[in-house]
């Protein structure tokens, strides 16, 4: 497969999109975080592209896209697949310039995504909720483009959405009053770092661009290993903003020239940062925006004493995903493990397991019995919340010492996908 492009933004060219976007566009804060940048020792600055009105970045490239068009293309009215964000991004663009769009989204994109972009786009746009992922949206997309003869706004691999994109950059530069070491970046389809990476490498070339993306969702990774964009068979939707089977032809041919490094951060850590945003600096940031600050101590060594941007991408958090959030953390600090437990055939066991087995402050925050009758002889399947991962391995062995213990299920995916 060819992905040789020769396409690279200019600071012309990005120059041209800002001056689209001084209307549409808030210039979002640049502000050191005191707690990151004292746990790390270094200065931490973040980006805060959450504080859009569409609550992500995603409407810089689609308002300056469609900027471009012509009033021929604009009548026949637009088209576009997205996870969430790029679509609020358009609906705010169609409701603006008065033009109608059709948005395919994911059925599984959280709801609170889905009502927000009715309401930028109002009666502008219409929303078909369609296939699994992303990747399956965009092929309806494309499909319904090509029969009624409309235009598609990419979410990523487009000249205009990536120079939309890349004003973050010129921005960041605006606005850091002390030359920059390092900047993180999340990536999914790749339009932002690829826009952000050109123009640092334009303008502060010594700075350290680093991707980063889920590692349930690894597509620039895989990119970059096999030299060309590949189709991931399969993918973690979790980290939805940023869950994409395969990168751009012209993402990636930037992207590889421009990044520094390309690195994954488990999902669990994703949910962790997450849930620390909210409880100890009150903000609420999406799974794909909190991608940056959760690759930060994987750089921990390297960052020491230097100044060092992430870039918080959205805040398009749907409350009701409150519950899986905090189980995929616990999970990943090793506090949260699941066991079938079988109870051996003698009075008062239940109450054996509670008071003898299990630590002091752990707890039982999930209890089920793998049979609805005969009960007394069957076995059950147990979470238990640890106060410390340390305390596994004891519990384990008194488990295994009063003939508790029958299988841990943690190790066993076929089976753990069915209580997370």
């Amino acid at each position: 497969m060819n992905t040789e492009v020769t396409y690279c933004p200019t600071l012309e060219s990005v120059q041209a999109a800002a001056d689209n976007l001084k209307e549409v566009v808030l210039k979002t804060p640049f502000v050191k975080s005191d707690r990151y940048s004292r746990l790390l020792s270094s200065h931490i600055y973040l980006k805060r592209e959450d504080l859009q009105q569409v609550r992500s970045y995603k409407i810089r490239g689609a308002y300056n896209k469609i900027c471009s068009l012509s009033e021929e293309e604009l009548l026949k009215g637009i088209v576009c697949a997205s996870a969430g964000n790029h679509a609020q991004g358009v609906a705010l663009a169609c409701h603006k310039e008065k033009i109608r769009g059709t948005i395919f989204m994911p059925a599984p994109t959280p709801k609170q995504k889905v009502e927000q972009v009715q309401m930028f786009g109002g009666d502008f746009v219409d929303i078909q909720l369609t296939g699994d992922t992303f990747d399956d949206a965009f092929r309806f997309a494309k499909l319904f483009c090509d029969q009624h003869q409309k235009v598609f706004i990419h979410p990523f691999d487009d000249e205009k959405i990536i120079e939309g994109q890349a004003t973050v950059g010129l921005e960041i530069l605006e606005q850091s009053e002390q030359p920059l070491d390092y900047v993180f970046v999340p990536v999914g389809g790749g339009g932002l770092a690829s826009g952000l990476s050109s123009v640092f490498k334009l303008l502060s070339p010594q700075t350290k661009i680093i991707g980063v993306e889920p590692e349930g969702a690894p597509s620039m990774k895989a990119a970059f290993e096999n030299k060309e964009p590949v189709q991931l068979k399969t993918i973690d939707k979790f980290v939805d903003g940023a869950a994409v089977q395969r990168v751009g032809n012209l993402t990636y041919k930037i992207c590889e020239e421009f990044l520094d490094d390309i690195i994954t951060v488990p999902e669990g850590k994703v949910c962790q940062t997450i849930l620390e945003m909210y409880n100890k600096d009150a903000i609420v940031i999406e799974p794909a925006g909190a991608l940056t600050l959760s690759a930060l101590e994987l750089y921990k060594e390297e960052i020491e004493g230097k100044n060092v941007a992430c870039i918080i991408s959205g805040s398009n958090n749907d409350i009701t995903r409150t519950a899986e959030i905090k189980e995929r953390a616990l999970l990943h600090k090793g506090l949260k493990h699941y066991f079938i437990i079988r109870f051996p055939q003698r009075a008062g066991t239940l109450k054996e397991f509670v008071m003898d087995v299990l630590g002091e402050k752990d707890d039982i925050t999930f209890f089920e019995y793998s049979k609805k009758t005969s009960r007394e002889n069957a076995p059950a399947v147990i979470g238990i919340e640890l106060e410390r991962k340390e305390n596994l391995e004891p519990l384990i062995n008194r488990m295994k010492e009063r003939s508790f213990f029958g299988e841990y299920l943690n190790d066993k995916p076929d089976l753990f996908e069915f209580l997370i």
